[in-house]
């Protein structure tokens, strides 16, 4: 396999998994609720923090996602080096990712509380535990269930996420419109030293806020299998987590060679 084609397979792969239908929070309409699930790429809390504080009549309501799970310890570490909010890394080691979240949210961020209706989330422990205990706590606060909910996951997850919590929610006689948003699709290029290494290629967010390499095509090998509708994934013919997804066939193929540069399978 040549370098250009391995570049061109992952960014297949990355592309498809991300499921931007919100390329922006920016530019978006108004929704009735935001979601995020908490991820180790601290860029994405960033830049909805930073747009809810300048845009007042993004949503009314914004949920904080995340227990303490197999992946929680990287959260940790990213705050702990990060050249902001490491002034709070002795705060946060063995508390879940949504308090981690609400922390940075209450330190760096004052300005949302009280312009927004926060709820946390701190009991899932993988992605797809997200949706459900979401969906209780959203039932819980005793609010109309949103009409229109913008979800923002590590974008190696983005898809399954969206798909479960679509899942989810359809037994609702008016089920809330869920939108993608990964905040940024991550890229990759060939690397300016040449041969086969592959180097991220993501304009506006710093290499350090990303995941190692290795890790990165972990995720994305692993997410392939979970998404399919037979009886090894996550669809309706496996476990039942989330509705069919179409894994196209040139998906499938980008997979099957990254597969073999990719190494293992580590998802939430």
């Amino acid at each position: 396999m040549t370098p250009s084609q391995t570049t061109t397979d992952i960014n297949t792969l990355s592309h498809f998994l991300a499921h931007p239908q919100i390329t922006s929070l920016d530019t978006c309409d108004p929704v009735d609720c935001i979601v995020i699930c908490a991820s180790s790429v601290l860029y994405q809390a960033t830049t909805l923090f930073e747009t809810l504080q300048s845009r007042a009549d993004l949503t009314t309501t914004l949920v904080l996602c995340g227990g303490i799970g197999h992946s929680t310890k990287l959260i940790w570490e990213a705050v702990a080096r990060h050249p902001i909010y490491s002034a709070i890394a002795d705060q946060i080691n063995g508390i879940p990712e949504a308090r981690v979240l609400e922390l940075i949210m209450k330190r760096f961020y004052p300005g949302i509380e009280g312009r927004v209706k926060v709820l946390v989330e701190d009991q899932s422990t993988n992605c797809g535990a997200n949706a459900y205990e979401c969906r209780k706590v959203l039932e819980n606060a005793g609010a109309e269930m949103p009409k229109t909910c913008v979800v923002i996951q590590d974008p190696t997850m983005s898809l399954r996420t969206h798909a479960s919590f679509v899942h989810t929610f359809r037994d609702l006689p008016n089920p809330p419109t869920f939108l993608s948003c990964p905040v940024f699709v991550p890229r990759v290029r060939n690397s300016d030293l040449g041969g086969e290494e592959v180097v991220f290629d993501v304009s506006g967010v710093e290499s350090e806020e990303l995941w190692e390499m290795d890790r990165f095509l972990e995720l994305l090998v692993g997410e392939i299998p979970r998404l399919r509708d037979d009886e090894g994934g996550y669809g309706p013919r496996g476990r039942g987590f989330i509705g069919h997804v179409d894994v196209p066939g040139e998906v499938e193929g980008a997979w099957g060679r990254v597969r073999r540069v990719g190494g293992g399978d580590e998802g939430g």
